[in-house]
């Protein structure tokens, strides 16, 4: 082989490479911002479980919230990312039909739904010019078992509410 045909070959081999190397470095990034994708949907599922299971035994608004913030510290919620719907078992179609009941005995015949919202944006800048902001949600819905409402209501003892972990 002579040397202007090795040359050549280098070239060409360059030249492919540059053409390759874009669309190789956008799917890479793009199966990323997937993965970041559903590590957000499967977080957020999680903060609303655990922040109904918080609602359960303690209908405190503000604990629910930091519950759902802090096992969802990497998407950086915040409270007005948080709704709470609280269904009287007689009114299950009603929103907020128990709404009235927080810091009463009768509120544990209610189910409460927590649902967490994020919008999630792709990092990979085509990407993200392509499929925009996309809106996420977890949700999760829980029986209210036990009545403790801070402040607590006249007459409890202290001792009335679970002890937070």
């Amino acid at each position: 082989m002579s040397t202007m045909h090795r040359r050549r070959e280098r070239g060409q081999s360059l030249v492919e490479f540059g053409l390759i190397l874009p669309i190789f470095l956008l799917f890479i990034f793009g199966i990323i911002d997937l993965g970041r994708g559903v590590y957000a949907y499967h977080t957020l599922n999680s903060a609303a479980r655990e922040a109904a299971r918080v609602a359960v035994v303690d209908q405190t608004i503000t604990h629910i919230q930091d519950e759902a913030i802090a096992q969802a510290m990497g998407l950086g919620l915040e409270a007005a990312d948080i709704t709470f719907d609280w269904r009287h078992a007689n009114q299950p179609n009603v929103a907020n039909s128990c709404l009235s009941l927080l810091g009463e005995d009768e509120v544990a015949s209610c189910t409460v739904t927590i649902r967490v919202e994020y919008d999630f944006r792709a990092a990979t800048p085509i990407i993200g010019d392509i499929v925009g902001v996309l809106a996420m949600a977890g949700e999760s819905s829980m029986i209210v078992e036990f009545n403790c409402q801070e402040p607590l209501p006249a007459g409890s003892p202290l001792s009335a509410c679970p002890a937070e972990e």
